[in-house]
């Protein structure tokens, strides 16, 4: 069965989704953006959600997981929780 693993950070608007986008292609550490502005809980460990399957996640954030390019900043992404950057750091 297909798996990924991944992280991702949570905010509130599109905006501040594009804003910390650019800063961590800038050089900012994704593990270290998340502690700071992530909403989800998840923020505290760098935004790190694990290893899951396909339909363990809402459908908007399983299509970009399952599809995107790896090690890549991706997204917003939104969803009913909010704007997400994601990025996948194992597909399997």
């Amino acid at each position: 069965m297909a798996s990924a693993s991944a992280r991702h950070i949570l905010v509130d608007s599109e905006e501040k989704c594009l804003e910390l986008k650019a800063e961590i292609e800038g050089g900012a550490d994704f593990a270290d953006v998340a502690r700071q502005h992530s909403s989800c809980p998840s923020g505290r460990q760098g935004g790190e959600l694990g290893t899951f399957s396909p339909g363990q996640m809402v459908k908007e954030f399983d299509e970009v997981v399952f599809s995107g390019e790896l090690n890549t900043v991706l997204g917003p992404v939104q969803t009913q929780f909010g704007y997400h950057l994601l990025e996948v750091t194992e597909r399997g």
